[in-house]
């Protein structure tokens, strides 16, 4: 059943590209919403205090999935998992392009949050399938395709939004992730783990991997500052632009989205900053380009073109700030040992989507209530909170290493 020889297969280039893909697909349900945030709550009937639940229920699905279904990639058959957990995005996803009330809508994307984990199932499956001195180099690839997914997500979504409907959004989604579902059933070689632990003891250790990887605290703390600022911009922003002072289209918010996309160049310059052993000063720098990402965009000139200009810039700089810290933690816990490459996967994405969950919740009800300038102090105030917690690490307090479960 184990197509993985003692010492690692190599794993041809084709194989590398469709997990990037499928990895970029997979991920992308989790961000369609961001930028629809306005029609998809007018449609339904929220109210702009609960918009926010929009974005939020996917992340908290997320991260319950990555908690209690991705640590099964240590358990069961991948290939099986997979497979199982795209068919339930994919009737999610199908849900959700039928909704015409907010109830229907709200569990839709919980429980496509819950699925699209399969994600990171695929992540440390591309890890497992490379030889060792290629592992960084795979991995890399297919994160690059997982980050291109999610930065795709929010533009692809405002254009067909803008020439059709949201429906079609997701009802477009849920044919892709049925039809990739049936793609990799027949192309990903199975994989069974070694493990022989009941799924209670394989969740139970998941307490134990965190209180003895201190490592993983880190990474995760430090992802999840900069993720809630992250998800709080993307949140709130659609609905400043769409609001009445600058009045943007659903394809001018795409254009902008699409802008941010030049982020992304952050992740390889952080990738070699990493193997030159900077990941240290690489966070520190990921986490001040977040704060300053908000910072910018406190001045708010009154020409309508350069508060527009002002906001493209914040959205790159918030981008590469993201993009590069990812890169320097799935690195990190990478190297924490295969037989718990899931589980530690798991636990870093959940705690680090917590964060988005709290920043996507807080964006939309701080907006609401007290307006923009205060949305954005509470957005900077998420990795400036981490930035404190890496000057621990700068004094070298906790030993970053971890005890074998």
């Amino acid at each position: 059943m184990n197509a993985f020889p003692k010492h690692g297969p190599d794993i041809a280039p084709g194989m590398v590209r469709l997990l990037a893909t499928s990895a970029g697909l997979i991920v992308a349900n989790l961000y369609y919403a961001q930028t629809l945030v306005g029609p998809i709550s007018a449609a339904t009937g929220l109210s702009a205090a609960a918009a926010g639940l929009i974005v939020t229920l996917t992340q908290v699905g997320y991260a319950l999935g990555l908690l209690f279904i991705v640590p099964l990639g240590d358990l069961v058959e991948n290939r099986r998992l997979v497979f199982v957990s795209l068919l339930a995005t994919a009737a999610a996803l199908a849900a959700a392009a039928l909704s015409d009330s907010a109830g229907l809508f709200l569990a839709a994307s919980l429980a496509i949050g819950l699925g699209s984990v399969a994600a990171q199932i695929l992540v440390p499956f591309a890890a497992h399938l490379a030889r060792e001195e290629n592992r960084g180099h795979v991995v890399g690839k297919v994160v690059s395709g997982l980050l291109l997914g999610i930065m795709l997500a929010r533009p692809a979504a405002s254009l067909v939004a803008g020439h059709a409907s949201w429906h079609v959004v997701f009802g477009a989604a849920a044919l892709a992730i049925l039809v990739l579902a049936f793609v990799l059933r027949a192309k990903l070689p199975p994989r069974m783990p070694a493990h022989q632990l009941s799924y209670g003891r394989l969740i139970a250790s998941l307490w134990h991997l965190l209180a003895t990887t201190p490592l993983l605290r880190r990474r995760a703390a430090y992802h999840a500052g900069l993720f809630g600022a992250f998800s709080l911009f993307w949140t709130v922003t659609p609905l400043v632009l769409a609001g009445p002072r600058f009045q943007v289209s659903q394809t001018g918010i795409a254009i902008f989205a699409l802008v941010g996309m030049a982020g992304a160049v952050a992740s390889p310059v952080a990738g070699r900053l990493a193997d030159a052993g900077h990941t240290l000063t690489a966070t520190a720098a990921a986490l001040l380009l977040g704060i300053a990402g908000f910072a910018l965009q406190l001045f708010q000139p009154a020409s309508r073109p350069v508060a527009i200009g002002v906001l493209v810039v914040a959205s790159i700089v918030l981008d590469m700030a993201v993009a590069a810290n990812l890169v320097l933690g799935q690195r990190a816990i990478f190297t924490l040992g295969a037989e718990v490459r899931s589980r530690l996967n798991g636990i870093y994405f959940a705690l680090f989507f917590g964060g988005g969950a709290l920043g996507s919740a807080l964006g939309a009800w701080t907006y609401a209530h007290h307006g923009w300038h205060a949305a954005l102090l509470t957005g900077m105030a998420f990795p400036a909170a981490a930035l404190l917690y890496w000057a621990g690490e700068l004094r070298g307090q906790p030993a970053l290493s971890r005890s074998a479960p």
